[in-house]
């Protein structure tokens, strides 16, 4: 059985943060999405080194719902290549798994109505 996914992914700023969040979750993409205390990001981009302050979005939705999330954020985001990680939910609580799949099952039977 799908237990989901959590995908992660930063943003630039809170104003991006939360845009993407409701998009997300308004999209029926995300069941929810938390967003992190600053954190400072360290990384490797077109040869030189950055040090910046982002802000982390925790993203929780089903393998099935992947694939058009990642298309949306991937449209929606500001970064060129944005951080789209997705971990397996190995374990969780039964009532929050349904929940989440409940949450974003709409969105696939708008996804599948409108092809």
């Amino acid at each position: 059985m799908d237990n989901g996914l959590v995908i992660l992914c930063t943003a630039p700023d809170e104003p991006t943060a939360l845009r993407l969040a409701r998009g997300l979750v308004e999209a029926r993409l995300a069941a929810c999405v938390n967003i992190t205390q600053p954190i400072r990001s360290v990384y490797l981009w077109k040869g030189e080194v950055f040090d910046e302050v982002e802000l982390q979005l925790v993203i929780k939705t089903t393998r099935e719902r992947f694939e058009s999330l990642e298309t949306w954020l991937s449209k929606a985001h500001p970064y060129d290549v944005p951080e789209i990680i997705a971990l397996p939910i190995t374990k969780g609580s039964a009532a929050y798994l349904s929940w989440v799949r409940q949450s974003v099952e709409e969105g696939l039977s708008s996804d599948e109505g409108s092809r």
